[in-house]
């Protein structure tokens, strides 16, 4: 068995949503810098809970809390957008909103991963990786 996934951001979104769907409010994933780079932009901008990361071997295991125990999430949908199959590119005047404001997209751009909004503050594009709201 494999722990690597062909999708690893795929993978742990879908992991997100199918958790928030059952009402669970925590889920532990094989670790990763990418993975950790979402979740972090996730915590940052109010849709997660938190994250901590537990050191294993051969790799570690991130945990992630969705919401507290008497709370509801704060996702309401979480889609990846850039697929391998098909990879969505933008540039930094292309950056799309989503419902007027009140979601995100996590862009990876030369200066690493980023909302859409500091993407276009700082004027770079790159690749579209998850819609959130």
């Amino acid at each position: 068995m494999s722990l690597q996934s062909t999708d690893q951001i795929a993978d742990l979104i879908t992991r997100i949503r199918n958790a928030d769907m059952v009402g669970k409010k925590e889920i532990r994933v094989a670790t990763s810098k990418l993975k950790v780079a979402v979740i972090d932009t996730l915590v940052k901008n109010g849709y997660l809970k938190s994250y901590d990361v537990e050191e294993g071997k051969p790799r570690g295991i991130l945990h992630v809390v969705i919401a507290d125990a008497n709370e509801a999430s704060r996702i309401n949908e979480i889609e990846k957008v850039s697929k391998p199959g098909r990879r969505v590119y933008t540039a930094a005047e292309d950056i799309p909103t989503i419902k007027s404001g009140r979601g995100i997209v996590i862009i990876s751009t030369s200066k690493g991963l980023m909302t859409g909004k500091e993407a276009k503050k700082n004027r770079l594009g790159g690749e579209i990786l998850v819609k959130v709201w």
